[in-house]
């Protein structure tokens, strides 16, 4: 973690409440109501208890002003330099491209300098308009999966902590880098505020801050993002009052924003990993995930400069070494003299970043003890396809170096440049021809099975999920795509049948196994395409469509390039399979199975629902001849600019 200090003092402490300081009230009477909008004037409040026994019913005033009904006023400024702008600076400087937030008055501050502060305004955050505050978060997750690097999402209050709660636990489970706004307004609706808000999610988020003035803000600001980028990565919050994004900030400046610092591994380490990376005939890297795509690149750059074959965990999820590289695949020779090991297990030794649940037994205070945050829970490494050999050394750990090994890699590139000589130099180019051969037939004969494996239920209806990945393959394969949308539920085929070779290819699962993640996620990695020329593809499941399809509007609204094409098989398909076993098990037969677990009587049109949102759209389609031509029109409109969605009924799986 970084050693990184605010300039001044922040309540970050993770276990305890913060306690009350003295508050700003606003007027909220009739006669100043539209004053109040945009100045807060400095009053002195009683020092409140930590909990309220009653609170007061909201005012005709705060009513009005809650229905809209104050009007601006008509000439003259009551705040020059609001805080609200410099907060929105402070995010230009640390390079925040959108903000994802459902509306909420106790952010109305924040939201109104984003629309109108800088030049461009709205931009460097752009602000994005979300229908539910789960969708927000997801976006901030698939944005950051793909940039490896955070988005912001504003929450208001208690309501959207609540909200967004789901969405939050699955970034904390992926370590996955955002930071979480969340607006405070003590003065207006009572159940909408608390004294410590940051307490609703804290057991499953790595950091958090309520700023009681406006430089601790911008400080606080300044550490969120530092916090979610430095190992172990994770969603932060901080919390911020009305009264400082009203506030008038007169002379104050923004100070400079002071990125995180990741240390790697200490000179002697990289001096002893590189000597036996040379003097090793047959050198093994196990790569998993990185932080970045320059921690890919690095990785890629090593495998190259020394001849070692790779792993790859690219069909797992992001920031995964490239799948088609010449260098990734068994190699050669499967019997490796030295393995080290980026971010996965090795024999010999491996760096690896700790997991943000890590923090967990410090965070979570109330002993929630989520069974996946448990200290003694090992997760299955994503995406992994370890050789016969690896699999047998895995029951043999090597020293394991909790450092991060994006920061690592290039000193060990420097150590290797320096013991470089002419005879290595040659004998690393002729490992390097012999792995790349080899990786090829590989490729070529687990190709050749897939295919004759998947062509299985080709020609039935309803439309198998292999047929479309394999016929969407062709027509995305030479464009720069990104499979944002978890795919096990859709039979993963794209593993066998696409090629990932970029950090973004595939951004892998939600996190949690909970629902209503694909759709919001797959949108915030369009955010993050959009403009860079990509193309995101959305293999959306139906369940998990029906908890947050609000998203499908954000994707039109903003003009996102995102192809969502329906595995419509009008079922919780698993769920449905859960009770038939039981209720055989239990010798009850299976006929009754379908109670509460299909989505029938009536069925839902998916095409329509997204027509209803602006989104073009074709479908239900059960004729599997029918299928490549869809996609074809899909794609083609994606490229055009406009988002598509396309409903296929499926088989199950």
């Amino acid at each position: 973690m970084s050693n990184d200090q605010p300039d001044h003092p922040i309540d970050i402490s993770a276990p305890k409440i913060a306690p009350k300081v003295d508050r700003r009230s606003f007027l909220k009477g009739a006669a100043t109501g539209a004053a109040a909008l945009a100045v807060s004037p400095v009053t002195q409040a009683q020092e409140p208890s930590a909990y309220h026994a009653s609170f007061t019913a909201p005012s005709y005033q705060q009513l009005q002003r809650d229905t809209g009904m104050v009007a601006p006023p008509t000439s003259g400024r009551a705040v020059v330099r609001p805080g609200s702008d410099l907060m929105v600076q402070a995010l230009k400087d640390m390079g925040i491209e959108f903000v994802a937030s459902n509306n909420g008055s106790s952010f109305e501050g924040i939201q109104e300098s984003i629309a109108n502060y800088g030049s461009p305004p709205n931009h460097m955050p752009e602000y994005i308009t979300a229908l539910h505050e789960e969708s927000s978060v997801d976006m901030a997750n698939g944005y950051a999966k793909a940039e490896g690097r955070p988005m912001a999402a504003m929450l208001h209050g208690t309501l959207g902590i609540q909200h967004a709660s789901m969405a939050i636990f699955q970034a904390y489970n992926t370590g996955t880098p955002m930071m979480l706004i969340v607006g405070r307004d003590e003065s207006f609706i009572q159940a909408h505020t608390a004294d410590d808000m940051a307490a609703m999610c804290r057991s499953f988020t790595k950091w958090d801050a309520q700023p009681k003035t406006l430089p601790e803000c911008i400080d606080a600001l300044h550490e969120a993002y530092r916090q979610a980028v430095t190992p172990p990565t994770g969603p932060t919050v901080i919390v911020i009052d009305m009264e400082l994004q009203k506030e008038e900030a007169r002379d104050f400046v923004v100070p400079p924003f002071r990125p995180a610092e990741i240390g790697g591994v200490d000179n002697a380490t990289a001096q002893d990993i590189a000597k036996a990376l040379f003097n090793a005939k047959n050198p093994r890297l196990r790569t998993g995930m990185l932080r970045t795509p320059e921690g890919v690149q690095a990785a890629v750059q090593l495998a190259e400069l020394i001849g070692a074959s790779a792993s790859t965990t690219a069909t797992g999820g992001p920031m995964g070494f490239p799948q088609r590289h010449p260098l990734c695949g068994p190699g050669a020779d499967t019997n490796y003299d030295y393995v080290l090991g980026l971010e996965t297990d090795s024999p010999d030794i491996s760096l690896q970043r700790p997991a943000v649940t890590s923090l967990t037994a410090q965070r979570d205070v109330m002993g929630i003890g989520f069974g996946s945050l448990r200290e003694d829970y090992v997760p299955a490494p994503p995406g992994s396809e370890p050789t016969p050999q690896e699999q047998n050394q895995g029951q043999n750990q090597g020293t394991v170096l909790t450092v991060d090994a994006e920061a690592s890699i290039p000193l060990i590139i420097a150590e290797l440049s320096k013991l470089m000589t002419p005879a290595g130099l040659r004998e690393i180019e002729q490992r390097k021809a012999n792995h790349a051969s080899a990786n090829r037939r590989a490729f070529l004969t687990d190709l050749w099975a897939a295919v004759e494996e998947k062509k299985k239920g080709w020609d039935l209806s309803p439309v198998s999920t292999a047929r479309i990945y394999a016929e969407l393959w062709p027509l995305i394969m030479n464009e720069d795509w990104c499979l944002a949308s978890p795919s096990n539920f859709s039979g993963a085929h794209h593993r066998e049948l696409w090629e990932h070779n970029k950090p973004y290819s595939f951004l892998g699962s939600q996190g949690a196994g909970g629902m209503g993640y694909g759709l919001g996620a797959s949108t915030g990695a369009a955010l993050a395409a959009r403009g860079r020329g990509r193309f995101v593809v959305n293999i959306q499941c139906d369940g998990d469509f029906n908890y947050g399809p609000g998203a499908l509007w954000t994707a039109c609204h903003h003009d996102l390039p995102m192809l969502s094409v329906m595995h419509n098989n009008r079922a919780w398909h698993q769920e449905f399979m859960f009770i038939q076993y039981l209720a055989g098990v239990r010798g009850r037969g299976t006929d009754r199975g379908h109670i509460g677990t299909v989505l029938r009587d009536p069925f839902i049109d998916y095409s329509k629902i997204a027509q209803g949102y602006g989104m073009a759209s074709e479908g239900p389609i059960d004729d599997p001849t029918l299928l490549a031509a869809a996609l074809k029109r899909g794609v083609e409109s994606v490229k055009n600019g406009n988002p598509y969605l396309i409903d296929v009924l499926t088989q199950p799986r």
